[in-house]
């Protein structure tokens, strides 16, 4: 894993993720998913890319289960961008980079994403 990449544990996910000035774009995965081992390589060049402005972080959905739940992830990969505490963006299933970067630069830029997201 690269070194901008952290893994993010259920017991901390609200101080490193919630609690952050940064966005924060988190990657819920498992390691038996195919797409999300496809995925991983991209995720990891856009956080050697993004390093500097966005902290980028992997949640393993089986040793997390009451995150995922939280955020209503029920397919993966699911990439979720976090800012200010709130869920503002979304991307379900595997995509290419330049997807997964156009929503950081939407982030970077303020944008929220239009799509509704339920938190439970």
């Amino acid at each position: 894993m690269s070194e901008y990449v952290k893994e993010i544990q259920e017991d901390a996910f609200d101080t490193q993720v919630l609690q952050q000035v940064q966005p924060v774009i988190v990657d819920f995965w498992a390691p038996w998913c195919g797409p999300c081992k496809a995925m991983a390589p991209a995720f990891e060049s856009l956080a050697e890319t993004y390093g500097e402005q966005v902290v980028f972080a992997k949640c393993n959905v089986d040793d997390s289960p009451a995150v995922a739940s939280r955020y209503g992830i029920k397919s993966i990969p699911t990439l979720m961008i976090f800012q200010g505490g709130n869920a503002i963006d979304s991307i379900t299933g595997m995509v290419s980079q330049s997807v997964i970067e156009n929503a950081i630069d939407r982030a970077l830029a303020g944008e929220a994403s239009s799509a509704p997201f339920i938190v439970n």
